[in-house]
């Protein structure tokens, strides 16, 4: 083993408690550190993907900025960190203009090794400023499918990441996480980001303590509070294809005395924020949600995962259904299935589709990336 290999297995015991890498965690550290190369690593929920780039962030010489979608998860990591020893601060819209000042003054001093940000403020002039003067020693990407107008979750602001890095005085390594992508998705991301012979890791999908079954019935809402009845004492998540069917499942599970809450888009931010940290710390143990919610999400006892509804593709289905159990105890993932199932998704792609081929004619005024998006 190499001396970056003995210092990182000595960093990941005193910081996270682990005694060893799960698979794929060694090689993908390795690359950063020894070898020096961009990666791209699409390992599945639960795998450790935070690990792969904290633990570089760590004992690389300067700061490490985490390219994150959602303010819940900024918020989730950087709490761990600090708890565990690890200096780190966010920077997003959730923070006045005085904290991201006095953020950003603390990270160009030294305090923090790791800043999370979303992707929207690597055009804001203070951070542009500081990233200008800081010694940023790696990119992360995290959520990475987000950057490809192919993945279930495209944010146009990912588009940004590459001109930020391409300003800095120093190109850094620049890393990329994502638990599932198809062919398109994983060239799209290599394509964007402009990855510099990077490693590429597919640690595999397999995830032994999931039992995966469909499901074919007539009344799904018997079966849910049959199951919700009968796993009392367990975690679970239940999906649902649209908000009307999210509120009628919530209010049925509400009258049976269930404690449960709900997330989807049409709820406020507030609303959604109480709901999502209600079922983080096991005070309502059912959520009933769109699949807006969950990505990023750290709660490892989630014990099943239901599918009201069947996904948009698999792709979005395995990310889903790969929330549950992630402290690697059994659990069960169920798709309830119905023909009408399909009607529903035929119009929610449609939908998505139309307004997917608005943004790129919008995009397409953008030489730079429009070579990169075909």
């Amino acid at each position: 083993m190499t001396e970056f290999g003995n210092t990182a297995l000595a960093n990941l015991k005193q910081y996270f408690g682990y005694d060893s890498f799960k698979p794929g965690q060694g090689k993908i550290i390795n690359t950063i550190l020894d070898e020096k190369r961009d990666v791209l690593a699409i390992m599945p929920t639960g795998a450790g993907k935070s690990i792969c780039y904290q633990i570089p962030a760590i004992m690389l010489p300067g700061i490490t900025i985490v390219i994150s979608p959602l303010i819940s998860l900024m918020q989730d990591q950087v709490k761990s960190l600090n708890a565990a020893g690890i200096h780190a601060a966010y920077i997003n819209s959730s923070l006045t203009d005085s904290q991201i000042t006095k953020a950003l003054e603390m990270a160009k001093s030294g305090t923090y090794k790791i800043i999370y940000v979303a992707p929207e403020r690597l055009d804001n002039w203070e951070f542009t400023n500081f990233a200008d003067s800081a010694e940023i020693s790696m990119v992360t990407v995290d959520e990475a499918h987000c950057i490809s107008q192919w993945g279930q979750d495209f944010r146009p602001s990912y588009l940004n990441i590459v001109k930020f890095v391409e300003r800095l005085p120093k190109r850094p390594i620049v890393s990329a996480f994502t638990a599932t992508a198809t062919e398109e998705v994983k060239r799209d991301i290599e394509c964007v980001l402009k990855l510099q012979n990077p490693g590429v890791f597919v640690t595999g999908f397999d995830r032994e303590n999931l039992y995966f079954s469909v499901e074919h019935i007539k009344n799904k809402d018997d079966y849910i509070r049959k199951y919700v009845k009968d796993h009392s004492n367990e975690s679970g998540i239940i999906y649902c294809a649209t908000r009307k069917n999210v509120d009628a499942v919530f209010e049925m599970l509400t009258l049976d005395g269930v404690p449960v809450v709900r997330y989807h888009a049409g709820l406020d931010n507030e609303y959604r924020k109480n709901s999502q940290n209600d079922f983080i710390f096991d005070r309502k143990p059912v959520i009933v949600a769109t699949n807006a919610f969950g990505m990023g999400i750290d709660k490892s006892n989630v014990r099943y995962v239901i599918h009201y509804n069947m996904p948009q593709s698999m792709e979005n289905y395995y990310q889903e259904a790969g929330r549950a159990g992630r402290d690697g105890e059994n659990s069960q993932c169920i798709l309830l299935f119905s023909a009408q199932d399909i009607m529903i998704n035929k119009f929610l792609l449609e939908k998505r589709i139309s307004a997917r081929w608005i943004l790129r004619m919008k995009i397409s005024s953008d030489s730079g990336i429009l070579s990169a998006l075909r």
